[in-house]
């Protein structure tokens, strides 16, 4: 069995998946990109075809390490992305052809269910606690936030900081007591902005904070995590396990959020997985994307046991033929080969675009640039 085409599909909102097909006919899906630059990414996956038509499929660390080390240099997103979707694919195709769940081939399965997180967002309060109730009312047990939403300057008023903790509070009294919340700091802050806010947002008892600085200065993180009881979470913006290293040894975070279409796809995720165990660290995949990465994170989910949960933005519905179901706020592990889904083509047809979607550009009051 041999690689013989590559496919890419760019569907809306804003995904981009490619399909794998070998010349026996078995095909594997993957969903490979960086948000605001999908065509970059497919362009990248374009490039490597001279390497991967004609390779057997299922030499997965083979031709993951041929990928990674291939030229002179290594990582970053772009490259990395490309070969999270690829990685992805050829696990679809694994799993089918020996005729199981990639996370037996994998060690798995080490639970019968994953915990699937829910977004809470919306443009005014009301709406806002609309959205909430309803994703309690489809099964979801555990929700994520923005701690502030809008723009943060590097030490905002007092003003700021007590509407930050009036939305938190306000959408944890509306939530079941059975039920959970983490909050997202999306990069946006300082590590002093972050000390003040996560220390004023402790009595919510929040299950952990997300990115709650920019990850390039793993000592910054560290600071912001030995100044609170909040569980520190960090990794979307990580790539493979030399991204996360510095992290681990520093203990700058107790939870890692790789992402299955970013950070290495199945194969570097796991390995990612097994370090932090050493750590006592756990993982919950990072995902706001669609439901081929949501498929890949469920079989590593299914296979390590240090999982937490799992982030999803979509079940499916449309995009698969079989969506995802949320039953007592989690999915049930997958029992079909490969990723365990099938993608609906003619659906992807119908939801086609340029791949031209962007990152939004946010400034503050005063016309400075700041995170989105």
């Amino acid at each position: 069995m041999k690689i013989a085409k590559i496919e890419s599909f760019f569907v809306k909102p804003r995904l981009h998946f490619i399909k794998i097909t070998t010349d026996d006919g078995c095909e594997g899906w993957g969903e490979p990109i960086v948000e605001g630059r999908a065509r970059t990414v497919a362009m990248a996956v374009k490039e490597l075809e001279p390497v991967l038509i004609g390779t057997d499929p299922l030499c997965t660390e083979k031709i993951w390490t041929e990928v990674y080390r291939g030229t002179f240099y290594r990582g970053g997103p772009i490259l990395v992305s490309a070969l999270s979707g690829i990685d992805q694919a050829l696990w679809d195709i694994k799993g089918k052809y020996f005729g199981v769940p990639a996370y037996v081939l994998l060690g798995g399965p080490t639970r019968q269910r994953v915990r699937t997180y829910a977004h809470v967002f919306g443009r005014t309060m009301e709406e806002t606690l609309e959205n909430l109730k309803k994703a309690v009312d489809n099964g979801f047990t555990l929700f994520k936030t923005f701690a502030v939403d809008g723009p943060i300057r590097p030490l905002d008023t007092a003003e700021t900081m007590e509407k930050g903790v009036a939305r938190v509070g306000t959408i944890r009294e509306a939530l079941p007591k059975n039920c959970d919340l983490a909050l997202d700091f999306h990069g946006r802050f300082t590590p002093a902005m972050s000390i003040r806010l996560i220390k004023e947002l402790e009595q919510f008892r929040p299950m952990f904070v997300e990115e709650p600085v920019q990850c390039e200065n793993v000592d910054a993180l560290a600071t912001v995590a030995r100044s609170t009881c909040v569980p520190i979470a960090t990794g979307e913006r990580l790539f493979t396990r030399w991204g996360f290293r510095e992290v681990l040894e520093k203990q700058a975070a107790f939870v890692l959020q790789p992402d299955l279409c970013h950070a290495g796809g199945i194969t570097e995720v796991r390995k990612i997985a097994a370090m932090a165990e050493v750590y006592y660290a756990q993982i919950a995949p990072h995902n706001p994307l669609g439901p081929v990465s949501l498929a890949a994170g469920l079989q590593v989910a299914a296979s390590i046991p240090n999982f937490l949960c799992q982030e999803q933005a979509t079940l499916g519905e449309g995009y698969l033929k079989e969506p995802f179901v949320i039953r007592d706020g989690h999915i049930d592990i997958p029992v079909k080969p490969g990723l365990g889904i099938e993608v609906s083509e003619e659906y992807l047809r119908e939801m086609a675009y340029p791949g031209d979607w962007d990152t939004p550009r946010i400034y503050n009051d005063d016309g400075s640039f700041t995170e989105w």
